[in-house]
């Protein structure tokens, strides 16, 4: 059975053809699907009948298991068991006064391993479909009380190793919920053949690398896929899209005291970074990093973290420490999930409706 959010136009209105609806259906459903701020089952601009018959052919593919929202208000996050085989995925939506950020999952769990992310310790399950992705940013944008202007595939899962769903999502995001593609981040830890292809796309989304490290010996501790695509491959394949796209790339750096924060690894990042010929330059986002039952590392200080960006900055190199978000929730990636998985802890955050 097709989800909701997987069913495409052609296939809607072959739907409605057979039930023999007429084809101004079409418009008003895709409307209540993708431009209301409320769900299908309560567009009242369509017959009840209709939305029952919807509701019954094209079911939502996402069920909530367990959802939290931080002390500040400003942070939600869903766990939700998607599909028929009821894999976990998570979702968080990020607000400010004037706008909000969906971060969505493009798989549940991930392949990659790398050795501090929770998604990463616990395995891979499978890619989510286009409209399980699609689902996630639309039910978080129902709840948000600021318009969704962002979207950051930066959730469970590498994106680019599930590219074609990823991009049909994004084109999806981009031409029916009118979020701009420049708005629209697409993570990687170096999925070589998979950015040089993102370097042909159509659309100017934004691309962040999760570097983590300067050299190959640390980065393959840290980052497994390494060994198959090393830093001097991502790099060129990062220049690649930054050319192609004319939109600046994002390095992402997660700080873990005593692994990867040393004045000499700094140092080395900023050299490596500082000569990146990448249009804009680089820009490196510090993060501070998210603890794990699986790994034993710790966050570096504040001050350092501060101390660190100055000694990129020297190289040229423009850095921003991320300010963590939804802690008190375990809102960084796959930490919720592990908490509910069997054995762990009660979760102490509010049951989804």
């Amino acid at each position: 059975m097709t989800s909701r959010y997987d069913v495409d136009r052609d296939a809607l209105t072959e739907l409605l053809a057979e039930w023999g609806e007429p084809r101004y259906r079409g418009d008003q459903i895709w409307d209540a699907l993708y431009k209301s701020s409320a769900p299908l089952e309560n567009a009242t601009a369509l017959p009840r009948a209709l939305r029952d018959r919807l509701g019954a052919a094209l079911p939502l593919a996402l069920a909530p298991v367990v959802d939290a929202t931080s002390a500040d208000g400003l942070t939600t996050k869903w766990l939700w068991a998607a599909g028929g085989d009821r894999a976990q995925v998570e979702t968080v939506l990020m607000r400010s006064a004037r706008r909000a950020t969906v971060c969505v999952s493009s798989q549940a769990g991930c392949a990659m391993a790398c050795s501090f992310c929770a998604t990463g310790q616990a395995g891979f399950e499978r890619h989510l479909t286009a409209g399980e992705i699609i689902e996630q940013i639309v039910r978080a944008a129902q709840a948000s009380p600021q318009r969704v202007s962002n979207v950051v595939y930066m959730g469970m899962g590498e994106p680019l190793a599930n590219y074609d769903p990823v991009w049909t999502s994004v084109e999806r995001l981009h031409r029916d919920l009118g979020i701009s593609a420049r708005r629209i981040t697409i993570s990687t830890v170096g999925v070589v053949p998979a950015m040089r292809r993102l370097a042909t796309a159509p659309l100017p989304v934004t691309l962040a690398v999760s570097l983590h490290a300067a050299d190959d010996e640390l980065r393959n501790e840290l980052v497994p896929l390494n060994h198959r695509y090393p830093i001097a491959e991502v790099l060129d394949a990062a220049a690649e899209v930054a050319g192609t796209r004319g939109r600046r790339v994002t390095f992402e750096y997660a700080c873990i005291a005593g692994v990867n924060d040393s004045p000499r690894q700094i140092e080395a990042l900023g050299r490596l970074l500082g000569r990146w010929p990448g249009v804009g330059g680089a820009h490196v986002n510090l993060i501070p990093l998210n603890a794990t039952a699986g790994y034993g590392g710790r966050a570096p200080a504040r001050l350092k973290l501060r101390g660190l960006a100055e000694r990129l900055g020297a190289h040229g190199v423009e850095a921003t420490v991320r300010r963590p978000r939804g802690v008190d929730i375990d809102a960084a990636c796959g930490q919720l999930r592990a908490r509910m998985m069997p054995g762990a802890p009660a979760p102490s955050t509010t049951m989804g409706p």
